[in-house]
Order: structure tokens, then C-alpha cells, then sequence
């Protein structure tokens, strides 16, 4: 593999595999930047509980040390919930930047145009009425993506346009939320009670058996929305724009909501709706690489940064309540939804 230098300033070239990008200095700098805060809160998380671990014995227990203590508390109790707030808050940010850019609209996050909501329903009617067999994070997969079909069908007209797909989704979103509320009415109290657990967005007590299937998918669709960064990129200046510059527009839009709405949809069965990270991490991470669109790989990185932070803080906010995460970055994430408004209508793009 040779790599060879070419103007403009950050442009590479490999000779295998044949490929050729750029990429800016300040984009590189943000993503080692937020890697390395990302691990270090990964690390003080893991050290931090009622048994306290040094942040040297963390490193080795991640390395593989036969230490049975630490090495238990670890990678058997600690590292499992670690993982989850980590994969998901990725997911969840990389879905937001794919929908924020194909609709070329800051607000069009997956828990905005109704994917949680439609994921949420689908959970609290299999608690309340029965799953029929199927697991929460199943009916959670099932409800996202039902959902984005049904979201999808209604906004086409000879095409979906990414405004009409907003103003749908918000809609459907609507829906989901009375039909859910109109199932928590009808519930018995303990019913209640599992669905409320589910319905705020938790990592307390995730295991491994949560963490082996969001790995896979974040593994298996996060490749895929990088390979189609290219088409995200062009469709971000329009749908006339892009086909005149050869993207096929209703292909590449197809391509992309499925690669979002899966990330969403296993993020919301591992963790339940965690609010505002699908909408706030794109968005930090834009104006942190100065790009004008959300990059995925740097959302990825804030939104993991963000869960991991907000979980810390849920966990020691109140040292007798062990919070929620999704209490944590509902009330983050609600201030910045007024800036975010409130920087829009500065703007004249607020309505």
C-alpha cells in the first residue's frame, strides 16, 4: 500500500485499495481528540462503583489480565453496561447525521420523526397485550422499522422529498405517542411499571447478551453509511442538484434511511429511547469539524462521548438513585433543542 501526498491540502491516494478522499487537518485533529476522551471516560467509568478499581487495574483488565478480582468486576459486571451506553450513543448519533443530512434539516432526528416512537409502541404493546414469544429488543427492531416503511409509503409522491418526510414523520410520531399512552391507560400496575422502566432509556444492568447484538449491527452498518457518506454528501444540496451530478436520488435515500433506521432501531431495543443524542451529537460534531454536514465517524464518536458522560452523571447526580441515562440527556438535550431553535429563527430558517 503506497500512500502519495496531492493537492488540495489533506487529499491522499492509495494505491490498494483504490482509493482516493480528503481529509481536512481539523477533522483528523477532532476525531483523535474526541477518541481519546471517549476511552478515558470509558476508563473512569469502569474504575468508578462500590468497588473502586485504579485506572491502572482497569487498563490491565482490558489488556486481558488474569487478575481474578478486578478482572471480574471488569469485564463480568462493568464493561457489559459500558459497552452499551458506547454502541448505542454511536448508533444513535450516526442515524441522526444520515436523516439530518438527507432531509437537510437539523431537527430531523430519528426520536423527532417518530422512530423511537414507533420502536416504544411496538415494546409497550408487546408488554401490555403480550409478545407473542418475542423479546423487547425484537418488537423494538420490528416497531423502528415498521415505522420507517409506513413513514416512507405516506410521504411518497411520485418520490419522498426529505420535507415531506419530516412533516410525515412528525405526524406519525404523534400517532405512536397516543397509541402508546392509550396502552399504558389499559395496563395493569406492574405492567406499568416495566414499560415506564423501558420507555425513559436505560443501560442499568445491560449484559453481554445485549451488547453481542449491537456490536454486530453497529459492526455491519456503519461500514455501509460510510460507503454511502458519498451519496449523503450530494444529497445534502438538493435532490436537482444531486442527479445532476449522477446520484440516484431515490436509491441513495432508500439506501441511507435503511442504514439509519437499523442503527436506531438496535440502539433503541439495547438501551430504550434515549432522548436528544440522535439530534444533538450530529450537530456537535459539524460545528466541532467546521464540515457542513454532520461527518459520521465524528458524530460517532460524540454520541458515545455524550452517553458515557450523561451515564456517569445519572449515576452520582444522586448518590441514593441510580438514574436513568435518559434522564440525564433529556434535560441536556431539551436546552439545546431551544438553541437550536432559537439559532434557526436568527437565522430566518425558523418559520
Amino acid at each position: 500500500m503506497t500512500v502519495r501526498d496531492a493537492a488540495p491540502r489533506g487529499a491522499f491516494r492509495l494505491a490498494y485499495p483504490p482509493v482516493s478522499g480528503v481529509l481536512p487537518p481539523r477533522t483528523v485533529a477532532v476525531f483523535l481528540a474526541l477518541g481519546v476522551a471517549t476511552f478515558a471516560v470509558l476508563c473512569v467509568s469502569l474504575s468508578i462503583g462500590d468497588y473502586p478499581v485504579s485506572l491502572p487495574d482497569v487498563l490491565r483488565a482490558l489488556a486481558g489480565s488474569d487478575d481474578p478480582g478486578p478482572a471480574f468486576v471488569i469485564r463480568e459486571l462493568r464493561l457489559p453496561r459500558a459497552l452499551t451506553g458506547l454502541l448505542a450513543g454511536a448508533a444513535f448519533a450516526v442515524s441522526g447525521a444520515v436523516f439530518q443530512t438527507i432531509t437537510r434539516n437539523p431537527l430531523a432526528s430519528p426520536d423527532m420523526i417518530g422512530i423511537n416512537a414507533g420502536a416504544t409502541t411496538a415494546v409497550v404493546g408487546g408488554i401490555v397485550l403480550g409478545a407473542g414469544g418475542m423479546s423487547n429488543s425484537m418488537l423494538g427492531v420490528l416497531g423502528a422499522l415498521a415505522t420507517a416503511v409506513l413513514i416512507y409509503l405516506l410521504a411518497w409522491r411520485g418520490g419522498a422529498t426529505g420535507y415531506r418526510i419530516v412533516l410525515v414523520g412528525i405526524g406519525v410520531s404523534w400517532m405512536c405517542t397516543s397509541a402508546t399512552d392509550y396502552l399504558l391507560t389499559h395496563a395493569r400496575l406492574h405492567e406499568a411499571q416495566a414499560a415506564l422502566g423501558w420507555l425513559v432509556g436505560s443501560i442499568n444492568g445491560r449484559g453481554w447478551e445485549t451488547v453481542l447484538p449491537l456490536a454486530g449491527a453497529v459492526g455491519v452498518l456503519l461500514p455501509v453509511t460510510l460507503l454511502l457518506t458519498r451519496w449523503s454528501r450530494t444529497l445534502s444540496l438538493g435532490d436537482d442538484v444531486a442527479r445532476g451530478l449522477g446520484t440516484p436520488v431515490q436509491h441513495a435515500r432508500v439506501g441511507l434511511l435503511l442504514a439509519g433506521v437499523g442503527l436506531v432501531a438496535f440502539a433503541t431495543a439495547a438501551a430504550g429511547p434515549v432522548l436528544f443524542v440522535a439530534l444533538a451529537a450530529p450537530q456537535v460534531a459539524q460545528r466541532l469539524a467546521g464540515q457542513p454536514s454532520p461527518p459520521p465517524l465524528i458524530s460517532a464518536l460524540t454520541g458515545a462521548f455524550m452517553v458515557l458522560v450523561s451515564d456517569l452523571l445519572a449515576r452520582y447526580l444522586l448518590p441514593d438513585a441510580d438514574l436513568p441515562v435518559g434522564v440525564v440527556t433529556g434535560a441536556l438535550g431539551a436546552a439545546f433543542l431551544l438553541w437550536l431553535l432559537a439559532r434557526a429563527n436568527r437565522a430566518g430558517s425558523g418559520g
